[in-house]
């Protein structure tokens, strides 16, 4: 009998993963995309969250990076057990009346306003109004969040005074959907000056790179007491600000005249991040200009980003067609480097770094020695996000992978 059930459950494993992966016609589909996004669904069925218990099912920025790759994945597939999949994690959150549970406006967390991306996506295809209410909450949070003198977002109410790079992808690419989707072209002004303010305060004039972040106040101990920036250039942090840019410029109207200025930021961090791609592995360190610096080590979510940023930075004509051959060198470098697939021909995605933050408590002093600290984690989602996306955007401009 053990045998017997043994095999029945084989089967049943196969059936299933012949559905997954058919597309039209019963072919099958072997897409990169494709199994990125089954082993991911597959590892986390039911909540986004690293060991799928309920209790920690709260809505946060990571959530809310892997349920938009999962809404790129529908667009890319017109498969709609993606956008079911979007659907059944924001509704573990978002209520009947349109509130959004574990979440507080008041806190002013840059951060809790990624997820509202999905909220946008799904009223669209639904057209139910609590959506439309909970991702109304966010633009509420914008429309009174902490700001610097010079106008920037606070990164969070528990860190005054400070902009991180981080926070771009957070909160501008939900903004402008917004302001596009209901017809608010006026905050478009907002979102630039964001991009532009953080850019001047954390360029580094010398390497052209970008410091993880910038305190107004310079008080932080972390800060240059003359800048007000952060010590290191952070592959992830550039990642987050490269991704913004490109996401953001899908909905900045065509005809606005800071538009020209985001695409020239975005050209000229293209150019300055090959600099700093290692010439061998094709990918990129943790911290970018220090290779040679022990333990310095290739990381996978600022490589993915860039892969991400470039792709589609050239399918949509913001860099020249060459920077789809760059994606792919990197591409293949990821592939050498970080990607494993296992015995069940799952993809798992190792060297990513989990989290570095600023300040707080402990307090996070932004050393070289800080960065080097941070656990490394396999299928971190602020790594395998990125990932996906860039997987789409290769296969939208037909690169072999």
């Amino acid at each position: 009998m053990l045998a017997k059930r043994i095999v029945l459950q084989l089967i049943i494993v196969l059936a299933l993963s012949c559905l997954v992966f058919a597309g039209g016609g019963g072919k099958v589909d072997k897409s990169w995309s494709t199994k990125i996004a089954h082993s991911f669904m597959e590892r986390t069925p039911k909540f986004i969250v690293y060991d799928q218990n309920p209790t920690k099912q709260k809505w946060n920025y990571e959530q809310g990076l892997m349920l938009n790759a999962m809404r790129q994945m529908y667009y890319h597939t017109k498969d709609k057990k993606y956008f079911e999949y979007v659907k059944s994690n924001l509704d573990q959150n978002v209520q009947a009346d349109g509130s959004i549970t574990s979440y507080d406006l008041t806190d002013y967390n840059i951060d809790q306003v990624g997820p509202g991306r999905a909220l946008l996506f799904t009223y669209e295809m639904t057209k139910d109004v609590k959506y439309k209410m909970a991702a109304d909450t966010l633009r509420k949070q914008l429309a009174g969040h902490p700001r610097t003198k010079a106008g920037g977002y606070w990164h969070k109410k528990i860190y005054p005074w400070q902009m991180w790079l981080d926070g771009l992808y957070m909160g501008e690419p939900f903004y402008a959907e917004y302001s596009k989707t209901f017809n608010s072209s006026k905050d478009f002004d907002d979102i630039a000056h964001q991009f532009e303010l953080i850019y001047s305060k954390t360029k580094d004039a010398k390497t052209g790179l970008l410091y993880h972040a910038w305190d107004e106040s310079k008080e932080q101990k972390w800060a240059n007491k003359e800048t007000g920036q952060s010590a290191h250039f952070w592959g992830r942090a550039v990642g987050w600000y490269m991704m913004a840019l490109v996401d953001v410029l899908d909905f900045m109207p065509k005809n606005h005249p800071k538009r020209k200025i985001l695409i020239t930021q975005f050209k000229e961090m293209s150019d300055v991040l090959l600099k700093f791609r290692d010439e061998k592995a094709k990918v990129w360190y943790q911290i970018l200009d220090l290779p040679d610096r022990k333990p310095n080590y290739l990381e996978a979510s600022g490589s993915a980003m860039f892969v991400y940023a470039f792709a589609k930075g050239a399918n949509k004509g913001y860099l020249n067609k060459k920077f789809l051959k760059h994606a792919k060198e990197s591409w293949d470098g990821m592939k050498r480097e970080f990607i494993v697939v296992d015995e069940t021909g799952a993809v798992n995605l190792e060297k990513t770094c989990q989290g570095a933050g600023l300040g707080g408590k402990p307090y996070r002093d932004g050393t070289f020695e800080y960065y080097m600290s941070e656990r490394i984690r396999t299928n971190d989602f602020k790594g395998y996000g990125p990932f996906l996306l860039a997987a789409i955007e290769l296969e939208k401009a037909k690169v072999k992978l």
